[in-house]
């Protein structure tokens, strides 16, 4: 295993001049624990070398907590190209999921699990096509990153917000070459929720004159939770406007909902009129509502009756395997990447440190506190200082609909200086799209849903390369 070491705490360690120049703070606050890497040149179940650079490492960022991240040089011009920080939703989903689920060079081999360890296939259509990559295990508990105490799992938006903010400050230590590059700070879901609250302490620190100085440029976020009511609020309008919900039942529950509150009752009524609605919403694919709906394949802790999580039993047997999804479900990969990341011999490529993680499991919430009500306050300063935004939606995802996202980004109260319009990939209609004063753009993804270039991978690719370019979708 390649370590990387990029200071010596020894005094007597020869240094060299240049890291002389470094301010004493600067060295004190970065000094105190070494950062690790590993290069990874191939991935059990992969057939042959990577086609793509795979770093694997562990930063601290607490004494007790270590967060695991995966980089990935982008397959364009690492040099040039932006470099994005992506975490995942959840809160609590391993990066694992965006990497190998998402939007990173591989995917799993649907095929029926036999026992043997799951295939993985390259992606063509991954955003690494035009940026490097790091993806980020955030919160501490999610996928590989751990605590050596129980008060290291203690977490929230503000703890993680900081947490990251150290791992990219302590990252770019380790790896200079990538200060020049744009930053942007991307992901999807929940992770949406902590985003800019990671781009701004980003900001501010750049505003402080904290070392190292980046090339913050903006934000990506997609199906994005803020913290706002409208985010869940949609779903109703929404479900009716998808023919999910009748006329009556929608008018009736707007009725008796005072506010259009629907996910905090505030009368028997309104609380009965949501039962029907909920039974309605419980028969589909609420990720995507013209999928078939399938198995949660992500237990999450409080599922297992008391157990302490991430345990095997005495046999060494994993004790959460999740349910088995049909095969046609996309799910199943889900359900692969759990024996995938299990694996002695993938751990073993990926440099996991031992005894640290005894099981794997994709989400996990446990002990997180959802501690900012909204982010639309970061959101507001980050534009006005001219920090870019983009904002995109699969438009059949009806756990963050469109439509709330929408609401939001109004009450910015920017104007509009070009309004709604298609953009296309290969000549087809690939969603809509608006921009706003202060650099936000809102894009749709035609047919997709709630992890958007999951469901559109191309059409995905084409828009984040785009809007990265600074050029129009």
């Amino acid at each position: 295993m390649a370590s990387t070491e990029p200071f010596f705490c020894n005094s007597k360690q020869t240094m060299h001049s240049s890291v002389l120049l470094v301010s004493l703070f600067f060295f004190s606050f970065f000094c105190s624990q070494v950062l690790t890497a590993s290069i990874v040149t191939h991935l059990p179940g992969f057939h042959g070398p990577l086609p793509f650079h795979l770093e694997t490492g562990y930063v601290p960022v607490d004494n007790e907590v270590q967060l695991f991240y995966y980089f990935i040089k982008s397959e364009g011009d690492p040099v040039t190209d932006p470099l994005l920080l992506w975490l995942t939703g959840g809160p609590g989903c391993s990066a694992f999921s965006g990497l190998a689920l998402e939007v990173g060079p591989v995917k799993f081999r649907s095929v029926e699990y036999n026992g043997s360890l799951p295939t993985l296939v390259y992606h063509p259509f991954a955003l690494t096509k035009a940026s490097n990559m790091i993806f980020l295990d955030s919160h501490v508990g999610s996928g590989f990153s751990f605590s050596s105490t129980p008060e290291g799992y203690v977490d929230g938006d503000v703890t993680s917000s900081l947490r990251t903010y150290k791992f990219l400050r302590k990252w770019f230590i380790d790896h200079p070459e990538f200060l020049s590059n744009p930053l942007y700070v991307a992901g999807d879901s929940y992770a949406g929720k902590v985003v800019p609250i990671i781009t701004h302490l980003i900001s501010e620190g750049i505003e402080s004159g904290d070392q190292p100085l980046v090339n913050l440029k903006g934000y990506l976020m997609g199906n994005p939770f803020t913290g706002e009511k409208i985010d869940l609020n949609a779903r109703v309008p929404y479900a009716h406007n998808m023919g999910i919900i009748s006329d009556e039942l929608y008018m009736s529950t707007t009725q008796y909902c005072e506010e259009e509150d629907y996910e905090h009752p505030t009368s028997d009524m309104c609380a009965k009129k949501l039962q029907v609605v909920k039974k309605f919403f419980d028969e589909i694919n609420t990720a995507h509502i013209l999928e078939p709906k399938c198995p949660r394949t992500s237990p999450k802790p409080k599922d297992l009756g008391g157990e302490r999580r991430f345990l095997k039993d005495e046999h060494g047997e994993l004790i959460t395997p999740p349910l088995a999804p049909p095969l046609k479900c996309r799910a199943y990969a889900h359900y692969l990447a759990y024996f995938w990341a299990n694996s002695d011999v993938v751990r073993e490529a990926l440099h996991i440190q031992k005894g640290t993680i005894p099981e794997w499991i994709r989400c996990n919430d446990e002990q997180y506190a959802q501690d900012i009500p909204s982010n639309l306050k970061y959101q507001h300063r980050l534009t006005s200082r001219g920090y870019r935004a983009l904002v995109f939606c699969g438009d059949h995802d009806l756990q963050v609909p469109h439509i709330g996202t929408q609401v939001w980004i109004r009450s910015l109260n920017f104007s509009i200086v070009d309004d709604w319009r298609s953009w296309s990939s290969r000549g087809k209609v690939a969603g809509y799209t608006r921009t706003y004063a202060n650099n936000i753009t809102f894009a749709t993804l035609k047919g997709a849903g709630h992890t958007g270039p999951e469901y559109k991978p191309r059409e995905g690719l084409a828009m984040v390369k785009r809007w990265l370019s600074y050029q129009p979708l």
